[in-house]
């Protein structure tokens, strides 16, 4: 099933089921008002959210006992806040080691041999995300503006210490992510040593989160065997597959995060910039290409995202049918209020 957010009921949205071609959707209100709701009673709503989602599906009239009555509407992608407005939990990994590997490359240094057996993972914001039609709004483009297309997953609660087999059964959803970064302040804010503050702002989600059954046997291993596409002012800027060169699979991506804690439902963990050992795949932020010009030229030539800049990050399934729509933002200078 798929499942997204409304723009109303508070800061946390209003639930809805969305129909597989995106099309349509129905309020779940009578189930869970909000996806938070749902996932701390997954066990519950679950199986309620996906009748109502077959329902949604199937041809024919709309029964009148789903829902209370509501009847399905039309969807409209850009009048829909993140499917998790708000999280108690946001962590971001790294998994993608092709990518470090270059980063390291580019200055010389060389990967800690940690890093191919211990994921690299930092606490991220999450006290909001950006609906997928949000702008991103920044006050400088001093800061060095950049995209970062990742995959996530959402969990129930997860108990601590579970191993990855344990883990991914607790992994219920699967979604895009821009994980926006101020590149030109990170390298400041890490040689403090105390990990990332100013350098990440709020991150956007996609218009909707699926089940794992959603993807099929792209579904496999606890990864997503699909390319991620992103576009950039409508130019074709990479399509890495997801599903190659992850050296951590989410599963051990969970359990690392939660060998020290019992992580709530609702908790998002990110794969990280998704990057590939296969350089004409592109790329999935403006940093894995401006390492690629360094390490072929010796100095970077494409520029960070500027006011007006747009970015599109979407994943099809094999029939070339969006999985989560599509996230489509601008970057939009912010004016604080004096």
């Amino acid at each position: 099933m798929k499942l997204a957010s409304l723009k109303q009921g508070g800061r946390d949205g209003t639930l809805i089921v969305v129909s597989r071609d995106l099309t349509r959707a129905v309020r779940a209100s009578d189930i869970a008002t909000t996806l938070q709701a749902a996932l701390e009673n997954w066990d519950d709503t679950a199986p309620r959210l996906n009748a109502l989602s077959e329902v949604l599906n199937a041809e024919g009239d709309w029964p009148q006992h789903f829902n209370a009555g509501e009847k399905p509407f039309d969807l409209d992608i850009a009048a829909l806040a993140a499917p998790l407005p708000r999280a108690y939990e946001f962590v971001d990994g790294s998994a993608y080691l092709p990518h470090v590997e270059r980063v390291r490359r580019a200055r010389n240094a060389e990967v800690p041999a940690s890093f191919y057996v211990d994921p690299l993972m930092y606490q991220a914001t999450s006290a909001g995300f950006l609906g997928p039609h949000d702008p991103v709004l920044v006050t400088s483009e001093d800061y060095g503006i950049d995209l970062e297309a990742e995959v996530l997953v959402i969990t129930d609660d997860v108990p601590m210490a579970v191993t990855p087999e344990q883990a991914a059964s607790h992994i219920q959803l699967i979604g895009l992510l821009n994980d926006v970064s101020l590149r030109n302040l990170i390298p400041n804010e890490l040689a403090k040593g105390f990990g990332f503050v100013q350098s990440k702002p709020r991150s956007a989600l996609s218009p909707v989160f699926v089940t794992p059954d959603e993807l099929g046997a792209a579904w496999l291993d606890s990864k997503v065997h699909l390319p991620l596409l992103s576009h950039i002012n409508g130019v074709w800027f990479g399509a890495p597959e997801a599903g190659n060169d992850m050296q951590f699979s989410f599963a051990e991506l969970v359990a690392h995060v939660a060998k020290t804690r019992p992580l709530g439902a609702g908790t998002i963990v990110g794969s990280g910039t998704i990057a590939n050992q296969d350089t004409s795949l592109g790329a999935s932020c403006l940093a894995e290409k401006r390492t690629l010009e360094v390490l072929d030229g010796g100095k970077p030539t494409t520029p960070f995202l500027k006011f007006g800049d747009c970015v599109r990050i979407e994943m099809l399934d094999r029939d070339g049918a969006s999985i989560f729509g599509a996230i489509e933002q601008c970057v939009t200078q912010y004016n604080p209020a004096k």
